[in-house]
């Protein structure tokens, strides 16, 4: 199995097409939405984890970008600069898919970097900016 995370921009003409669910229907691929805008009539943005054969992930990139959509991989990350960070728990209000979290008693603010979805919401809302994205550090086995 074969997985990536995408983020794909639809133009105004394409943002109201199921285009995503052909993914499933004729190349065979699983998708599991992490954060998406799409507005009538506006550019869309979706960051998605897309998953299956090497091959049918091929060929369903090919098909969005045959309809228009830009296709880009996920190189960045939200990372949390611990020495600016004061434990408010602004974040956590804003965070989607809870990867910020206060822990109880201490009042705490817990970053778990594997549930975050790169929807940077949590980077504007922070006071003290200590939500920052970051280019993704590759690691290539040689």
């Amino acid at each position: 199995m074969y997985s990536k995370i995408l983020v794909l921009r639809f133009p105004k003409t394409a943002a109201q097409k199921p285009i995503v669910c052909y993914l499933t229907k004729d190349y065979d691929l699983v998708f599991n939405i992490l954060n998406a805008t799409i507005l009538p009539r506006k550019e869309g943005v979706m960051v998605l984890e897309l998953a299956g054969t090497r091959k049918n992930f091929k060929e369903g990139v090919n098909y969005l970008k045959a309809q228009g959509v830009h296709v880009q991989n996920a190189y960045q990350e939200v990372k949390r600069n611990l020495r600016k960070c004061t434990h408010c728990g602004a974040c956590t209000a804003v965070c989607p898919t809870a990867a910020l979290s206060v822990i109880r008693p201490e009042m705490s603010v817990d970053f778990d970097q594997k549930k975050c979805s790169i929807c940077e919401l949590c980077v504007p809302t922070c006071p003290t900016r200590a939500m920052e994205v970051r280019p993704k550090k590759l690691n290539f086995a040689g």
